[in-house]
């Protein structure tokens, strides 16, 4: 799906522009999100072990980890704790970046999942939070590189919501697998630096009352210009200008270039 891209006027039909985009954002967000509850509330009903789609660093048999480890969640609070930021971050990056999401989430995916099974500890690291990290990092520094106001807004807004996310990927408690939001983040930065020209940036909107402020200015100029030529006021060029004073000649006192100044008074002692 092509969407059109986001621009400055808000006509009726970029209205219904925007409405699309939200609603591609949200739907996908939410698909997202769903597919991780539904294989974790299967898993749970129907009693399955999910420890052989984790990730184990540097064993072949753990390969498979990563594509399926993102679907796998320790327990139920760690399933929470996932879901709000994978719903924000994606849907953010769905809207903004509908081009470089189809790219940046993938790459997010498998560069994370390939960074923790070559470099993490030698046990079983499960969870999305790396590709929370990744699409945090993603929408942080793209926004940086793009500067437009759309990427700006967002990147503030995701930095002041899960800004937390860059000191956890560094080894802070036993249990949390620092390397995969480590390597998440590594991929999310990848993922903004190779794709941030994929999406086209909105042009800036440009105000009736400045291009009349333009239009005023540059009309007080010219008459201001035309009025010191009028009267005369415009200074003559330097070549015309006369010597006033020339430093060959000898200085005077008296004359008309050294001003004599009376000799100073004495006074009595300074009083502290």
């Amino acid at each position: 799906m092509d969407l059109a891209p986001i621009t400055a006027e808000a006509s009726a039909a970029i209205v219904r522009s925007d409405r699309e985009r939200v609603r591609y954002a949200v739907l996908g967000a939410l698909a997202l999100v769903a597919g991780i509850w539904i294989v974790w509330l299967a898993a749970f009903a129907l009693g399955w072990d999910m420890n052989a789609l984790g990730i184990r660093p540097r064993d072949p048999r753990g390969l498979v980890g990563i594509l399926t480890a993102p679907f796998v969640h320790a327990s139920f609070e760690h399933l929470m704790s996932n879901t709000l930021p994978l719903g924000l971050l994606s849907a953010f990056t769905l809207y903004a970046y509908p081009r470089a999401a189809r790219y940046a989430l993938p790459l997010i995916w498998i560069v994370s999942g390939i960074g923790v099974w070559l470099w993490a500890r030698p046990s079983l690291h499960v969870g999305i939070s790396g590709i929370t990290h990744g699409l945090m990092f993603f929408l942080f520094v793209i926004g940086l590189l793009r500067r437009d106001r759309l990427g700006v807004s967002i990147a503030l807004a995701v930095f002041f919501l899960y800004g937390g996310m860059t000191m956890t990927v560094l080894p802070r408690e036993e249990n949390v697998s620092f390397e995969y939001h480590a390597a998440g983040a590594i991929a999310g930065l990848i993922a903004a630096l190779a794709f941030s020209a994929l999406d086209p940036a909105a042009p800036r909107k440009r105000y009736s009352w400045e291009d009349e402020e333009n239009e005023e200015t540059q009309a007080a100029e010219f008459g201001y210009r035309n009025e010191i030529e009028r009267n005369g006021l415009e200074p003559d060029r330097p070549r015309n200008v006369p010597i006033l004073w020339d430093g060959s000649r000898p200085r005077q006192a008296g004359g008309d270039n050294v001003i004599e100044f009376p000799p100073p008074r004495r006074e009595g002692p300074t009083l502290h």
